[in-house]
């Protein structure tokens, strides 16, 4: 009989996952997708010294931004944090370590790591402070490129709309940009969703993780689902 991979809650789901020092990949863009009830349940949890892998820092007071706050992370990989005051301060005051990459190169390299690929060049930060300290070479087109390495993380923490019993995942809309990656780049996965559904309840052709790449499942059927910046139309 197959062990079941739903866990009643999100603190249940990491209590025997996560630990001080480990290196954590987390979906997310912008703040669609982001696997809220597990950066909470993380943060709860104490583990502290935490090197996090995520497009983004969050904001102040939710996603990662929990985890700022409580000191818990020790470095960012990341590509966007604008939206971040604590994030600023810290990295501004010497408190917190930031590896920075350009958006392209940091999906690419967590895709590497769930490919088993060891690194890659991609002309991508020739001769910026991107490439500072990497080894660089010219091919045969005459363009100089930038060696990147692949990014693995010890645990991965994802957001999807929909799962089966056997982890499939369907993201709606812009939560599949990093969730699908991180989800590949991590030793152990665990993805938080709004939907649990019976194994053959989904459509194979619209899987778009499959099920191999998740071990554990926790549902949360009502997210907050922020909006980063609420644009609207003005009165005609």
């Amino acid at each position: 009989m197959a062990v079941s991979k739903l866990y009643p809650d999100a603190r249940t789901a990491l209590a025997d996952l996560v630990a001080d020092g480990q290196t954590l990949a987390v979906g997310g863009f912008g703040l669609c997708g982001i696997p809220e009830a597990l950066i909470a349940a993380l943060r709860d949890s104490g583990v502290k010294g935490l090197t996090v892998i995520s497009n983004n820092a969050g904001v102040d007071g939710f996603g990662l931004g929990l985890l700022l706050e409580t000191r818990q992370i020790r470095k960012m990989i990341s590509s966007y944090v604008g939206e971040n005051k604590e994030f600023e301060r810290q990295f501004l005051s010497g408190e917190l370590e930031l590896e920075f990459n350009p958006q392209g190169t940091l999906a690419e390299r967590l895709r590497a790591g769930g490919a088993g690929i060891p690194a890659f060049y991609t002309r991508t930060g020739y001769g910026t402070v991107v490439a500072e300290g990497k080894e660089t070479r010219q091919f045969d087109d005459g363009h100089w490129y930038v060696l990147e390495t692949a990014l693995k993380a010890d645990v991965s923490l994802v957001k999807a709309w929909k799962a089966d019993k056997a982890g499939n995942l369907v993201f709606r809309k812009t939560a599949r940009n990093f969730n699908p990656a991180c989800a590949m780049a991590g030793k152990v996965c665990v993805a938080e969703v709004e939907q649990l559904v019976e194994i053959g309840e989904i459509d194979p052709d619209h899987v778009h993780l499959p099920g191999i790449y998740v071990d554990r499942i926790v549902v949360n059927p009502n997210p907050e689902k922020r909006i980063e910046q609420r644009t609207v139309r003005g009165a005609k």
